[in-house]
């Protein structure tokens, strides 16, 4: 049986790198990097020197929402 806490356990924060992103959303390189730039696509985060990600909430927000004929605004 679970506690209370447990209940409300907030998921573990995961980064996606390109890739997995791609095959995510189906959608080409360039056409992330120009939907994120023109707003309309999470933005990458830096998570090394020469590495970027996609935080995985927030990919798996944009495919619910275009799913559901909805546009994704980027919050920040």
């Amino acid at each position: 049986m679970l506690n209370q806490s447990q209940n409300n356990a907030v998921p573990p924060l995961r980064f996606l790198r390109l890739p997995e992103v791609m095959v995510r959303v189906g959608l080409s390189k360039m056409t992330i990097y120009r939907k994120e730039r023109d707003g309309s696509f999470p933005r990458r985060r830096k998570i090394a020197e020469q590495a970027v990600a996609w935080v995985e909430a927030e990919i798996n927000d944009w495919c619910a929402k275009r799913a559901a004929g909805e546009p994704w605004v980027d919050e920040q």
